[in-house]
C-alpha cells in the first residue's frame, strides 16, 4: 500500500519531461516530428488534463537534435489518469497513426518525472507578449551522492537561491526532484532568459552576488560536499509552445 502524502507534499505538482531524440535525415524526421508534437501531441495532452505544455527544440546540448515536451499534473494519480485518457483519445490515435505512416518517427523517447519544490510547487509560465522575441530556456540537472546531500541542495534553493535568481532576472519555470529517471538522486530546474547575452550577464552577476557567496560558504553547503555533477542544456520554444 502506498504511503499517503503529507499536506505539503500533496501540493507539489508532478512534472514530466519527455525528450524525443531525433536525427537529421533526408526523409525529414525532424520537421515531421515537430509538426506532430506541436499540432497533435500538445493539444492531446491539454485535453487529457495537463497544465500548460512547453515544447522546445535543442539549441545548445550534447544530445542534439531533440524535442523536449514539458507538462505537469497535480499528483501522480492525475498523471496516470491523463495518460490513460491520452491512450483512449481517438483523434490523437488517428493523427499518431498518420504520423507513423509518414516515415521514420523519432529515434528514442526518454521520460523523467519530477516532484515540484516547496517554494516552486508547479510550473510557472513566464509572462507572455506576442510582440516579444521568444526567450531561451536553460535546463540544469544537479546530481548528488545520496538523498541527504540532494535534500541539502534543494534546501539551498528553497531558502534563498531561487530568490536570488528572481532578483537577477533569471526567471524560474520549474524546480523538481527526480522521482523516476536516470542518474538519481538528482534535481532538475529550468530558467528563462531574454537571450544568450542576458543569460551570460545574469550568471556572471549570480556568481559574484554577496548573498550567494555567503550561502555557499556555510559548512556542508559547498558544491563538492553536496553536488557530484552538473549538466545543462539550452533549448528554445517551438512556435506553438505555451511556455515561451
Amino acid at each position: 500500500m502506498a504511503m499517503p502524502l503529507s499536506a505539503a507534499e500533496s501540493k507539489k505538482a508532478i512534472i514530466e519531461l519527455r525528450q524525443f531524440q531525433l536525427r537529421n535525415t533526408v526523409d525529414g524526421m525532424g520537421p515531421r516530428s515537430i509538426e506532430h508534437l506541436s499540432k497533435s501531441y500538445l493539444p492531446a495532452l491539454r485535453r487529457a488534463g495537463s497544465g500548460p505544455v512547453g515544447l522546445f527544440s535543442s539549441l545548445i546540448s550534447p544530445d542534439s537534435p531533440y524535442v523536449l515536451v514539458l507538462s505537469s499534473y497535480p499528483n501522480l494519480q492525475a498523471w496516470d489518469e491523463a495518460h490513460d485518457k491520452l491512450s483512449k483519445d481517438k483523434q490523437f490515435e488517428k493523427e499518431r497513426d498518420a504520423y507513423r505512416a509518414s516515415g521514420p518517427t523519432y529515434v528514442r523517447m526518454e521520460t523523467t518525472l519530477l516532484r515540484g519544490f516547496d517554494s516552486v510547487p508547479d510550473v510557472v509560465v513566464p509572462p507572455r507578449d506576442e510582440k516579444r522575441v521568444p526567450r531561451i530556456f536553460e535546463l540544469r540537472t544537479y546530481e548528488s551522492n545520496n538523498i541527504d546531500t540532494l535534500k541539502r541542495k534543494a534546501g539551498m534553493f528553497n531558502d534563498g537561491e531561487i530568490a536570488i535568481f528572481r532578483r537577477l532576472n533569471m526567471l524560474p519555470v520549474f524546480f523538481g526532484e527526480t522521482i523516476v529517471g536516470r542518474k538519481m538522486p538528482n534535481l532538475t530546474y529550468m530558467l528563462a532568459f531574454d537571450d544568450l547575452a542576458a543569460r551570460e550577464k545574469s550568471w556572471k552577476a549570480f556568481g559574484s552576488d554577496p548573498e550567494w557567496q555567503k550561502m555557499r560558504a556555510q559548512p556542508g553547503l559547498s558544491d563538492p560536499e553536496i553536488v557530484s555533477n552538473i549538466s545543462n542544456s539550452i533549448v528554445q520554444p517551438l512556435p506553438l509552445s505555451e511556455i515561451r
